[in-house]
């Protein structure tokens, strides 16, 4: 799969591995909530954010807009885990219907809201980024 990147996303990317040294596989630039989401190689999101996160606070200065990184896993349940951050996933199920796939994140009641997000903000990014990375057509929070 060919993620499209414009040239925004592309000067991002460049700042981000030359502060770093960590490649990118992806970002995203959500200028609704001033933020970046970086998403980087599996194992190397300690060295992403860096000591102390060092390497956050230098781009965030240098951007003027808060960074998000999410490390990536070709396992979709680690991937769903890393992108949901604190937020207990107890369960990943994806359904193929129609040739579009569907994946059904379980996750506790009470941390539905949570996990929705307000406005719908995290059910969004969460759809956006397993889109674009694991050609996933839906994402349904139960």
């Amino acid at each position: 799969m060919t993620l499209k990147l414009n040239t925004e996303n592309i000067r991002y990317i460049n700042i981000f591995e030359d502060i770093t040294g960590t490649r990118v596989k992806d970002c995203i630039v959500d200028n609704e909530m001033n933020k970046i989401i970086i998403v980087v190689e599996q194992g190397k999101i300690g060295r992403a954010i860096g000591k102390g996160g060092s390497n956050i606070k230098k781009i965030k200065r240098l951007l003027n807009k808060n960074i998000e990184i999410i490390e990536y896993s070709s396992d979709i349940m680690e991937f769903i885990t890393n992108i949901m951050g604190n937020i207990c996933v107890k369960n990943v199920r994806i359904l193929e219907k129609n040739g579009k796939k569907c994946v059904y994140i379980e996750v506790p009641q009470k941390e539905k809201g949570i996990a929705i997000g307000k406005r719908g903000q995290r059910i969004k990014k969460v759809k956006m980024l397993l889109r674009r990375n694991q050609n996933i057509d839906d994402v349904v929070i139960s």
